[in-house]
């Protein structure tokens, strides 16, 4: 007897969702069976994995094969609709959009920090914003040590954190293209202050989710947070400047000890030989990079530092993976049994 481990990735055709089918096989995730959830317009198209091609299904289709897990990459009203149909068939599903994060009882789960809090009865878990889970992997060991106060972050967003389009963009006109635009604005030598809508208090949504969803993360409505959102025209990964106050006062070489064993955190930290972290060698790695690692000398208990890590990887593929291995590695999940 071997158990069955039925996966489906729904929105497989888009960019996280490309990056979901290739982090199953780079992983060696246990999978006995993958199938590929699109649009209507998308079925019956094939996507090459593991070498060979997946049909594309229907998200109907899918629900009926009673998959163990499926993950989510299709926009927040596909999930609102289907994840609750896809667990009432007894799947567990990690949802990659906004829709289920902010829900009371809905966790929202980076696997180092916060995975220890998952039961068999999670049947919807919330993977978080890509430039929340690389910010929140940094700050865990801190925050354990030395408790929060406040937190003031700047983000540098790679363009493929808005997709497709905004990915085009950026390419046509770095080649002189006239084409579609994605962003209010040209996006090439140029950088826009802004990440999702703007809200009535003057602050996006981009910039709201990273303040409820590292405070639901970490466990702790007490931390004080502000945050910017820039978009940049760069591919390979988000960026941030964080400036973090604790209640607590600290040692610089203990912080990057914590850091630096810490899973998943791999610490570039020579200035002298100009050595940090950059978006450009962040890209296709599933670490979180840390570096300019530095006491604030401005304010008392208070450090810098600045954090890079692909956000189409650890920022959300990767992420929802890690989840998924967790569910698998604690018995979790309730797979079939099979004869072989």
């Amino acid at each position: 007897m071997i158990k069955e481990m039925k996966i489906v990735v729904v929105g497989a055709t888009g960019l996280v969702g490309k990056v979901m089918l290739n982090a199953l096989l780079e992983r060696k995730f246990p999978f006995t069976k993958v199938y590929a959830v699109a649009s209507e317009k998308s079925i019956g198209t094939k996507i090459n994995f593991n070498n060979s091609e997946l049909e594309v299904i229907g998200i109907k289709q899918a629900i009926s094969l009673q998959p163990d897990i499926a993950i989510f990459s299709a926009g927040g009203s596909t999930s609102l609709k289907w994840a609750p149909e896809f667990a009432k068939a007894g799947t567990t599903i990690i949802d990659n959009s906004s829709a289920w994060r902010m829900h009371e009882n809905i966790k929202l789960i980076v696997p180092e920090v916060n995975g220890s809090t998952l039961t068999k009865e999670d049947k919807i878990i919330a993977n978080p914003n890509c430039s929340t889970i690389q910010m929140v992997v940094a700050l865990a060991p801190l925050h354990k040590k030395y408790k929060i106060k406040r937190i003031v972050v700047s983000t540098y967003q790679s363009v493929t954190g808005s997709g497709v389009k905004a990915t085009e963009q950026l390419k046509n006109e770095r080649n002189g293209i006239k084409g579609e635009m994605a962003y209010p604005h040209p996006i090439d030598l140029n950088c826009i202050p802004q990440g999702g809508d703007f809200e009535e208090n003057g602050y996006t949504t981009e910039e709201t989710k990273l303040v409820y969803e590292t405070r639901k993360i970490l466990g702790d409505q007490s931390i004080n947070i502000t945050a910017t959102v820039v978009r940049i025209p760069v591919y390979g990964g988000h960026s941030e400047a964080v400036n973090v106050e604790f209640e607590n006062d600290f040692d610089l070489e203990e912080v990057k000890k914590l850091l630096s064993k810490f899973p998943g955190i791999t610490i570039q930290d020579d200035p002298q030989n100009n050595i940090y972290p950059m978006p450009k060698n962040a890209e296709g790695k599933d670490d979180v990079f840390v570096g300019r690692i530095r006491r604030d000398f401005s304010q008392a208990n208070s450090l810098n530092f600045w954090v890079v890590s692909d956000n189409l990887r650890k920022g959300a593929a990767t992420n929802a993976i890690q989840i998924a291995e967790y569910l698998v590695k604690k018995n979790l999940v309730q797979s079939k049994s099979i004869e072989i």
